[in-house]
């Protein structure tokens, strides 16, 4: 069997074998990709993103083309000294970034973006020649 460093469970191992140093916790570069919702409305669609503990100075929303991209990049905060010692620290930091191709049927200049209790809310109408709730009478 061979042995993968980066699993949880060298985690596990590091801790009882080693000193309750923080160095490789504060050293280890943490990557996400956020969970995402996208739900489909007549005039249009919605992308839900979950970022909690973001702020919305760290978000960065890009189209390029048809690529409608989200990042954000949150580093370590300086924190008080706190009387004792760590045994674990979790609070993490890192990067993330996520990129949706769009339909052609989007209306791209009017795109709006909130962020609010931890989720990121992308609002992407719909052209109005695209709109899917029609009313059909039946002759």
């Amino acid at each position: 069997m061979r042995w993968n460093p980066d699993t949880p469970l060298s985690d596990l191992f590091e801790n009882f074998f080693r000193s309750h140093s923080n160095e490789r916790m504060e050293r280890k570069h943490y990557d996400c990709s956020p969970s995402t919702n996208i739900l489909e409305k007549d005039d249009s669609f919605e992308l839900h993103m979950a970022v909690p503990g973001v702020k919305k100075e760290d978000v960065k929303i890009d189209l390029e083309k048809n690529v409608l991209s989200i990042s954000s990049e949150k580093k370590a905060e300086k924190t008080e000294e706190v009387e004792g010692k760590y045994s674990r620290r979790e609070f993490l930091y890192g990067t993330f970034c996520r990129s949706f191709t769009l339909p052609e049927t989007i209306n791209v200049d009017k795109i709006k973006a909130d962020l609010k209790d931890g989720i990121l809310k992308v609002i992407l109408p719909k052209k109005e020649e695209t709109r899917i709730t029609k009313e059909i009478k039946i002759a």
